[in-house]
């Protein structure tokens, strides 16, 4: 009989919480076959069975459980049950041809077809449904907690007028992001300063090189690059929005590790872009796409997530107008990005129609006083609106590496 034990997801972590089981007490699982999904106060992580056999289950979903504890037991010398498909990934990249003789089956059942996880037979009772009203979408027809949810009738009518509401307990990621919210308000005398950016020299730029720079480089030229570099440029020309309060003491750092905010499956993560001071164009917007792609296939990990000095938070994605970012703690200061306008703006005497964003910077004034934000936000505004001289050395091609 195998013991698994929760595994150290990363340094500083000493609990977990079982999101999700996604097997049943009494099932047969494969060795490396994902079977819970647990969170920490940093990720979600898949938990994988280390061997084959019977689980059996020893911790309910939204239990917090240490690092090192016992989750479940694994029944090696079980077989598998006759009848019951090997749930390893197949390495087959196309389906085999059906012989014309064959009938083509209307689908496709196995042990997990209607049997509903755990989340989803407490619901189910509540509501009194059976399995057999329920279709599941998890893996091999398995019955979700979602599908229960959409599967109930619509809540209310003319004669009852009930109204429905549901009830779910906070992920301990989930938890852990408003813990450090709500502290970096209580905490941290934070202000917002607000300005401008024209963006038709980045739009000008991005339309002469954007095709030539994705051909040579495999990716794409955004706006992350401009932003990180002229981030870096003005942390250096102010560095008290680089640093950190340790007690009565100010931690100023040499280098220059940038957090970007990214939206992943279960939430804001805030990866790191190590060393920004070091790269390029090229090597920023290749690390963008690297963190982004790692946190949307939940593979981030807690080291990539940690130790930032400076965080750039893009809402613009979104479609936000103006925000006040809130600061990551223990860093002093955030740059908001916002979505580009066309706005009237008045150049050379005249009313022209430019592409504008609004960008935003929240900072702790314990450290850095309205002067060095004020300055910060400036210096960011003339890199943005003048790339070519500031960012770029006058030489775009060499800049961009084409």
């Amino acid at each position: 009989m195998l013991e698994m034990k929760v595994p150290s997801p990363g340094e500083s972590i000493t609990e977990v919480e079982i999101a999700e089981w996604l097997v049943s007490d009494g099932d047969y699982v494969e060795k490396d076959q994902a079977i819970a999904e647990v969170d920490s106060d940093k990720a979600t992580l898949e938990l994988p069975a280390e061997a084959s056999g019977i689980v059996t289950l020893k911790a309910e979903e939204g239990d917090a459980v240490a690092v090192g504890q016992v989750v479940c037991l694994i029944d090696t010398a079980a077989e598998r049950p006759e009848g019951q498909a090997s749930t390893k990934p197949s390495t087959q990249k196309a389906e085999a041809p059906v012989p014309a003789s064959a009938p083509t089956p209307k689908s496709t059942t196995t042990y997990a077809t209607g049997t509903p996880s755990p989340a989803a037979k407490k619901l189910m009772d509540e509501k009194g449904l059976s399995p057999d009203q329920i279709v599941g979408s998890g893996r091999d027809g398995r019955i979700l907690k979602d599908d229960v949810v959409k599967g109930v009738p619509a809540m209310g009518s003319a004669a009852s007028e009930d109204r429905g509401a549901s009830r779910q307990k906070l992920s301990m990621l989930r938890r852990k992001v408003a813990e450090r919210l709500v502290s970096a308000k209580n905490e941290t005398a934070m202000l917002t300063t607000f300005n401008e950016v024209d963006m038709s020299a980045i739009f000008d730029l991005r339309k002469a090189h954007k095709e030539a720079f994705k051909t040579k480089h495999e990716v794409s030229l955004g706006f992350m690059s401009f932003f990180t570099l002229a981030v870096v440029r003005a942390l250096e020309l102010f560095p008290d929005v680089n640093s950190m309060i340790d007690g009565d003491y100010k931690i100023t750092y040499d280098y220059k590790d940038i957090s970007i905010a990214v939206s992943g499956p279960k939430g804001l993560m805030v990866p790191v872009i190590r060393n920004a001071e070091q790269l390029s164009f090229r090597g920023v917007e290749a690390e963008v796409k690297r963190l982004a792609l790692r946190a949307r296939d939940g593979q981030i990990t807690v080291d990539e997530m940690t130790g930032g000095t400076f965080t750039i938070s893009n809402g613009g994605v979104f479609g936000s107008m103006l925000s006040t970012p809130i600061i990551n703690p223990p860093q002093s200061g955030i740059l908001g990005m916002h979505n580009i306008v066309e706005r009237p703006v008045v150049k050379d005497g005249k009313v022209a129609i430019a592409p504008i964003m609004y960008v935003a910077l929240s900072y702790d004034q314990r450290i850095i006083d309205g002067r060095e934000s004020v300055g910060f936000l400036v210096a960011v505004k003339e890199a943005l609106e003048n790339p070519i001289e500031i960012l770029m050395n006058g030489d775009p091609k060499k800049a961009l590496e084409l």
